[in-house]
């Protein structure tokens, strides 16, 4: 009996019951089968490559490795590239059926009870488990290439062999590239021709001898960076010649990196420049109004006083736009102007522009342009004069200079504002701020917080001093559910399910500790709280309340007839409604609209969400003539993020989205949580902007009593594998140790978890010390995998697309979302995608589109982005994005030039199976399994991935509907946990691109099938010559992959004598030369159907109506 992989159909086939799971799991096998179909085989065979899908033969997934052939002779099948209906290509695989027809079909009489539903799950799984091994893809390749491969092979190990001779007893060259060129002048390799006696001495080589060969080359490529600079690191791996280079300057660092020496002559200047602006702004009496002008004397003596100062404010006192002009003012004032240089941290771009030209405007000037105050964030900068001048800049910033003066020499104060937000790299400042203070004596460190959590910051700067500033809003009345309900007289739907406390406070969530003893807390005070709401509110109301309470949606049709409500009830003003997504969103605007009265022009409805286009965030501001009421449905980046001054009424839906990562099963997890104490208070601020204002909480009072104070910090629930390479590349030591220093540290699994993902990305070595590829990976702004995709695009000249696809994917894709043509938006995007099956390569087409169209003008532009629904903005965004990396290869080496469509460096743009390639090259391991669905309920695919199991597509993928696919492999950007488990940002990707650019490759028999597989789960059957030329081939792209990371330089696309250009150019042929997997053009969901049709087996698509 064929062993199977328990580990693998538990992901791949999941089942219905905990029993038929034990089952499955203890004997490898599964329940249910259906009637045997006709087998069939089908072929196919291009130019230099030939796939074929033959569904004939059956046997174990998984056997012993090596084996050369077959014994009944079918190597010689493999050579002749034919196929044969009506019988296996592999006879042998007939008797690992476990059963047959007739009798076999059926359990031994002697079974009884559970042991008959013990052999239905062997005799099931054992038939899932040959259809899907007749499934696999065939690797194959025709006679020609195979001959030109092999010679290229030998020449390249020739001259590997007559280097390590040739360098014995000298010091080795760091240059591939001079050795290369050394030993390239007799010969082509393009045509490996190589002198007779020669031409194939290395294919007799052995395979240890080979394996130990690549070991030495990888060994000497990771070797590690411990606390060296990491320039050093790239000095030493680049050739003599280019060790001359001047180092280019990041724009970036132009603030930062200059000399600050007291000047008296400046400091006049600055004095008196400051008492002419002073006696005609008119903006110095709006400012003395503000709380924190009272405070000015109080703070700068508190400033100049400590090292270390935590400001506590309420929303709307001034301290972000008050307290940098107050430090500086006083420097002006004591005749020391010039020495003052105070930076101050904004969590979002948007807050760092706009607070910068609020201060500007206060001090009668423009922002930047060698003025007082100015901003820096990613891509764009207007910077203030170099001395006696306050910088706005985002957290990234900071960090970003770190990397180039580790005591942020030329800086006087530093001032981090709202840190009560927590995300994940306010966090990690504060741990280098609080190590920072120990080396800088004369450092000024002001922390800007909301009230409710000041005093934790204190504590952590060893209690340093705080002071509270008052905020200026109008008074604000709350309301919580049972209020609510009983003003509007709201009667809810009559449900089908118990009340939430009988449920628990977070049910239906994977709850954290914490969030348990909440629970516990909540079904245990729940009567208790039933009890005081009698004789206050109306029986109607506690009955409505038990049917409310629900954990799992927001009742909008409440929102609606409170809506109503104050529009029929209360004076004007704008109302603003929070909602946790797009969904809530969207739904809600449908009900106005369905209402008579919200279509009417007396109403303007603006939903607000980072997918909706600029346009409709610009008329959120915008006030609404009299008469005519605003209602804006937004999720919380109306908390903070802006701020819209005519808002009356605020609607408080009680949830927020919130993002976590499960360490167990290496997955983040979206849900709608509820709000914490800090969100309740700024919506409830938002209300109170311009005049007494009301808010409605539509939660109870017993849940606002366990509302936590704040929402968890970002660190704790989010990846930290770019935390961790920023961690390295800073030189801060240990990655464990330093975030053990954390406010709130992460968890020792989360750490570890991230170190070894880095680890197996190969940017860390094993001693965690960086990489040369980890170097590189952490200068690049981008999350490691998208870093490694742009490192690859460059390697492989296909640079200017694969930048779309790395920009899209580390900010946002350039698709919005309009309202009511949501389908029509969907199929604008399946048009773009060209039939790539790509949502990588349908933003690249949209992207170059668009560049296309600015060609034609503005007008054009507009048109063009109008039809497509995309955002120009986001293109334009997306635009200077490219800009910076290609910056960033030039710099490192990778690229001859900045512009990212240098046509250097895009020599296979065009190649579109290339792209998917690289696509490969960056996202392993995050690869799925696609198969087919045979329900008549839901037609089409399902989708596994090898961890998880079953999963889905996301809606909005050009792959979501897709049913005709070429192959059975996707690769995806994100996994995220919602109400389903969903992949984003998917492409539909070859074997070829697996096996060359995934991970390690290895040749093994499964059962008497020889197949090749990538980690030992990507398995396709290849003979097994075929299979070690191509183990080869991959040993040889690695290696040089690996000498280009270390010694960056760009290929030589038209050179015929380098190695470098032979090598990838053969294997591209391979990927290219796959034009169509099946023939004339039939579908892959069709064959899969036809794999069927093998007698007796099949695959268990019973959990299809369960989906």
């Amino acid at each position: 009996m064929i062993r199977v992989s328990s580990v693998f159909y538990s992901s791949v086939f999941p089942v219905e019951s905990s029993f038929v799971l034990r089952s499955s799991v203890s004997a490898g096998l599964k329940t249910k089968t259906k009637k045997p179909k006709p087998r069939s085989n089908v072929s196919v065979f291009c130019p230099f490559f030939s796939m074929s899908y033959d569904y004939g033969g059956g046997g174990g997934r998984r056997g012993r490795r090596g084996g050369r052939g077959h014994r009944d002779g079918s190597r010689e099948r493999w050579d002749r590239g034919g196929s044969s209906r009506g019988h296996s290509r592999y006879p042998d695989c007939d008797t690992d059926r476990g059963g047959g027809s007739g009798p076999r079909d059926r359990p031994p009489p002697h079974l009884k009870g559970r042991e008959i539903g013990l052999w239905y799950a062997r005799h099931g799984a054992m038939r899932n488990k040959q259809a899907d091994r007749r499934s696999r893809a065939v690797v194959q390749m025709d006679e020609s290439t195979e001959q030109h491969i092999t010679k290229l092979l030998s020449t390249v190990q020739k001259d590997k062999s007559d280097s390590e001779r040739g360098s014995r007893g000298a010091r080795p060259s760091t240059s591939g590239r001079e050795q290369t060129a050394a030993n390239s002048s007799s010969h082509c390799y393009f045509d490996g021709d190589l002198p007779e006696k020669v031409k194939y001495k290395n294919m007799i080589k052995s395979e240890e001898e080979e394996d130990i060969s690549q070991e030495t080359s990888q060994r000497a490529f990771t070797a590690a960076v411990k606390d060296e600079t990491p320039d050093v690191w790239d000095d030493e791996c680049q050739p003599e010649e280019e060790k001359t280079k001047p180092v280019l300057r990041d724009k970036d660092l132009e603030f930062l990196l200059h000399d600050v020496n007291r000047d008296r002559s400046l400091d006049q200047y600055l004095k008196i420049d400051m008492q002419n602006r002073n006696k005609h702004n008119d903006m110095l009496k709006f400012r003395e109004k503000l709380p924190s002008y009272g405070k000015k004397e109080e703070l700068v003596e508190l400033i100049n006083a400590n090292r270390v100062l935590v400001v506590s404010g309420e929303t709307g006192c001034g301290k972000t736009t008050q307290v940098t002009q107050f430090i500086l003012d006083d420097h002006i004032e004591r005749d020391v102007g010039s020495t003052c240089r105070v930076v101050c941290t904004q969590p979002r771009r948007i807050s760092a522009i706009s607070v910068a030209e609020r201060v500007a405007a206060e001090r009668a000037e423009s922002v930047g342009n060698g003025n007082s105050c100015g901003y820096q964030i990613r891509l764009q900068s207007r910077l203030p004069r170099r001395q006696g001048s306050i910088l706005y800049c985002t957290t990234g910033i900071i960090l970003q200079w770190l990397r180039s003066d580790q005591l942020l020499s030329t800086i006087s104060h530093l001032v981090l504002d709202e840190i009560h937000e927590r995300n994940l790299q306010s966090d990690v400042l504060l741990i280098i701020v609080k190590d920072l203070l120990k080396r800088r004596d004369d450092l000024k460190i002001i922390l800007m917080s909301a009230t409710l959590n000041a005093e934790k910051f204190s504590e952590y700067f060893d209690n340093c001093a705080i002071i509270h500033i008052p905020g200026l809003t109008f008074p604000v009345e709350e309301f919580l559910l049972e209020d609510v309900v009983e003003m509007t007289c709201y009667c809810p739907k009559k449900k089908d399910q118990r009340s939430s406390w009988k449920r628990g406070f977070w049910h239906g969530k994977q709850s954290r500790p914490e969030k348990e003893q909440k629970e516990a807390e909540y079904k245990e005070s729940w009567p208790c709280f039933a009890r005081t709401l009698q004789g206050r509110y109306s029986t109607k109301t506690i009955e409505a309340m038990e049917t409310l309470d629900s954990d799992d949606k927001i009742d909008l049709d409440l929102i609606l007839a409170l809506i109503r409500y104050i529009v029929l009830n209360e004076e004007e003003g704008a109302i603003l409604v929070f909602l946790p997504g797009w969904d809530n969103i969207s739904t809600l605007n449908d009900l106005l609209m369905a209402q008579q009265m919200f279509r009417s022009d007396r109403f303007v409805i603006i939903p607000l969400h980072s997918l909706m286009p600029t346009v409709n965030q610009i008329q959120v501001f915008k006030k609404p003539p009299p008469g005519v009421r605003k209602i804006v449905i937004a999720t919380n980046i109306a908390e903070t993020s802006i701020t819209i001054d005519d808002v009356v009424f605020v609607i408080d839906g009680g949830k927020i989205k919130e993002t976590h990562f499960d360490t167990n099963n290496n997955i983040s997890t979206m849900a709608a949580e509820w709000v914490s104490l800090a969100n309740a208070k700024q919506r409830k601020g938002r209300a109170g902007r311009v005049r007494p204002g009301k808010c409605y909480h539509l939660y109870n009072g017993l849940r606002a009593s366990l509302l936590d104070a704040y929402q968890l910090p970002e660190i704790m629930r989010t990846p930290l594998e770019e935390l961790c390479l920023q961690i390295k590349i800073l030189k801060l030591g240990s990655i464990g140790q330093f975030l053990e220093k954390a406010l709130d540290p992460p968890t020792l699994k989360a750490v570890g978890l991230a170190i070894k993902n880095l680890t197996d990305l190969n940017a860390l070595d094993h001693e965690e010390n960086l990489t040369a590829l980890g170097i590189h990976l952490a200068r690049l702004p981008v999350e490691p995998h998208i870093g490694k995709l742009i490192l690859f695009g460059a390697l492989l000249g296909c640079l200017d697309p694969v930048l779309t696809i790395a920009a899209a994917l580390s900010f946002k894709d350039p698709f919005f979302i309009p309202l009511g043509k949501e389908k029509l938006a969907d199929m604008k995007r399946k048009v773009l995608s060209r039939n790539s099956k790509s949502d990588h390569l349908t933003i690249v087409n949209a992207f170059q589109g668009w560049e296309d169209a600015k060609v034609h003008g503005a007008r054009c532009e507009r048109e063009y982005c109008w039809d497509y629904f995309l955002s120009a903005n986001t293109l334009q965004m997306l635009h200077n994005m490219k800009g910076q990396f290609a910056e960033h290869l030039m710099n490192a080496g990778f690229v001859s030039s900045k512009n990212p469509k240098d046509p250097k460096s895009n020599f296979n743009s065009c190649n579109e199976k290339l792209i998917k390639a690289v696509i490969v090259a960056g996202l392993y391991p995050k690869v799925a399994m696609i198969r087919p669905s045979h329900s008549k309920k839901r037609p089409g695919v399902k989708v596994y991935t090898q961890a998880d199991g079953k999963v889905c597509i996301h809606p909005k993928s050009v792959n979501a509907e897709e049913t005709n696919f070429n192959y059975k492999w996707l690769v995806y950007h994100l996994k995220m946990r919602t109400s389903s488990i969903f992949l984003y940002d998917c492409t539909e990707v070859s074997p070829f691109s697996l096996l060359f650019f995934g991970g390690d490759v290895t040749i093994q028999m499964d059962g008497n099938e020889e197949t090749i597989a990538v980690d030992q789960w990507i398995v396709f059957r290849s003979p097994a010559r075929i299979a070690h030329l191509v183990q080869r081939l991959k040993k040889e792209l690695d290696f040089l992959l690996q000498e280009k990371i270390c010694n960056p330089a760009p290929v030589d696309w038209l050179n015929r004598q380098s190695k470098d250009c032979a090598v990838i150019t053969a294997i591209i042929d391979l990927i290219t030369t796959q034009e169509k997997p099946l023939r004339d053009n039939q579908s892959f969901h069709r064959h899969w159907e036809s794999a069927e049709k093998g007698p007796r087996l099949h695959f268990d698509d019973d959990d299809d109506d369960d989906d």
